[in-house]
């Protein structure tokens, strides 16, 4: 018997499985019981899990973590990114507008684009697990390689639960039938467990961009840090309790330095998704979707010696002002007079004007080319290709302490939180303010992690995701978890929609 993908999985789910890794031969089908029996086969199989961290690209949608569209919705529905329409780019059918103003449908890409990203993750994890079940390794051997399995799995399963709440749990990939709907309180229960199951049979030694003891706590802290936000039950202790057993990691001197295309030496990185373009590694290009088309003249002297840039995101007003100027993590972000490094004097635009960076926007429907100030968080330099060769950063363990700080303000004790907050601080050339507080956290938050895909989750579980903000009225509570896919429903009658979004 060869390993398919069940077609219910392919209906209910509708993903195409595209998968590349640094060193992994790849195995669509496989014998039963000829594969998965060798350290080298193994680890091939586990390699086919990971490279589906990367997302795909066909011809429904582009589904990369680091880019389009999965990036793009946890961006542009915070208020911390924008994509605005400027002129007759970056309309694509509204999805951009309807994100930033809240009222986002079940047919919007980028919806479709994330829910495909995290179930194809699901479903080759599930036709690997198979694969080692089927394998002659013993039940000890294969024990600690379906920890691993189940771990990032699990790593879906929370981006599910954050994104869409009420989400099918597809573990059996023999199960033909098409899945129903598991609550909320169902998911969250699921990914604690597969985690908390796992964690023994994990290395406990820091291994890079590997499911690891230290990468399953950090995945649980964030559960327990958003539990209230999940399942309405405050679970701060507990949160505080899992970051206390992340060891290994300190913060790197430079916070730039976690954003260097050779960032895997990074002693802060606590997870990854690596990428090397000589490999063939896809996906990693959003650098360019933010800088002005002209940007490559302020990066090299020399022509075509950097790729094309589109133009799009950008930040939205207020949260470029927020830094002050002494905050080194200000520099997270492009701002003003772009400089053509061959002449020596400030881009011209085609329409004849400056390139200077504005953070002010004139609206969403009908932005300047030059407005917004533009994302410059990871390294661009001379020389680069359209795929990027950085490493997508997941975890930080300037999140491990954040999350602590908040933990112990929100449990009445904000003292216990300053010398967590102090090491971020004290890194950014910033002094903690006097008195310690949740509006503090939260602005801390922003400046610490401008740009990585992870302020929606935020802005809910401090509740300014519902007020209104740039472009943007108040927010009805239901809109704190996205639809279902529209065309997942209609492959799938089981499945029912979150509650507030039409059927």
């Amino acid at each position: 018997m060869k390993i398919k993908i069940t077609a219910a999985i392919l209906l209910s789910m509708l993903f195409t499985v595209s998968c590349t890794d640094l060193n992994e031969q790849l195995y669509d089908q496989v014998e039963d019981g000829n594969f998965g029996n060798t350290t080298k086969e193994v680890d091939a199989l586990v390699g086919g899990a990971y490279s589906s961290l990367r997302g795909f690209s066909d011809a429904i949608s582009n589904n990369f973590p680091t880019c389009e569209y999965v990036f793009f919705l946890n961006e542009v529905v915070s208020d911390e990114a924008t994509i605005p329409t400027r002129g007759t780019n970056w309309y694509d059918g509204g999805q951009y507008q309807d994100a930033q103003k809240h009222t986002w449908k079940a047919d919007n890409r980028m919806i479709l684009s994330a829910w495909r990203y995290n179930y194809t993750g699901v479903a080759k994890i599930n036709a690997i697990i198979y694969q080692i079940d089927k394998s002659s390794l013993s039940d000890k051997s294969k024990e600690p390689i379906y920890a691993e399995l189940k771990a990032l799995r699990a790593y879906y399963y929370y981006n599910l639960l954050d994104l869409f709440g009420n989400v099918p749990i597809v573990t059996n990939f023999e199960d033909t039938s098409l899945p129903t709907n598991s609550t909320r309180k169902e998911v969250y229960d699921f990914v604690e467990k597969e985690l908390t199951d796992a964690i023994p049979h994990l290395n406990p030694n820091v291994v890079y961009s590997k499911m690891t003891r230290n990468v399953a706590y950090s995945i649980l802290a964030r559960l327990y840090l958003n539990s209230e936000a999940f399942i309405g039950q405050p679970r701060w202790q507990d949160c505080i309790n899992m970051c206390q057993k992340v060891t290994g990691y300190s913060l790197t001197p430079d916070f730039f330095s976690n954003f260097v295309t050779e960032n895997q030496t990074s002693p802060e990185i606590i997870f990854a998704i690596p990428y090397d373009s000589k490999a063939g590694t896809v996906g990693n290009y959003m650098n360019s979707m933010s800088c002005h088309y002209n940007q490559n003249l302020a990066i090299s002297a020399i022509p075509n010696n950097y790729p094309w840039s589109a133009n799009g995101m950008c930040a939205q007003p207020g949260v470029y002002s927020s830094f002050a100027d002494t905050d080194k993590r200000k520099k997270c972000m492009l701002e003003g007079d772009q400089i053509n490094l061959a002449t020596g004097s400030v881009i011209i635009m085609s329409n004849g004007e400056p390139l200077t960076y504005t953070e002010n926007l004139t609206s969403l429907e009908d932005a300047k080319e030059n407005e917004g100030v533009r994302l410059h968080k990871y390294e661009m330099k001379a020389g680069e290709q359209w795929e990027r060769d950085h490493d997508f950063v997941l975890i930080r363990y300037s999140e491990i302490l954040m999350m602590q700080a908040e933990c112990y303000v929100r449990l009445g004790s904000p003292d216990l939180a300053r010398p967590f907050l102090e090491q971020v601080a004290s890194r950014a050339g910033e002094e903690l303010p006097a008195t310690i507080d949740l509006k503090f956290i939260d602005q801390e938050l922003l400046k610490e992690f401008t740009f990585e895909g992870r302020r929606r989750t935020d802005n809910i579980r401090f509740g300014t995701f519902f007020e209104p903000w740039w472009s943007k009225g108040t927010t009805e509570k239901y809109r704190a978890i996205f639809p279902i896919p529209s065309t997942v429903l209609t492959t799938n009658k089981n499945l029912k929609q979150n509650p507030g979004y039409p059927n």
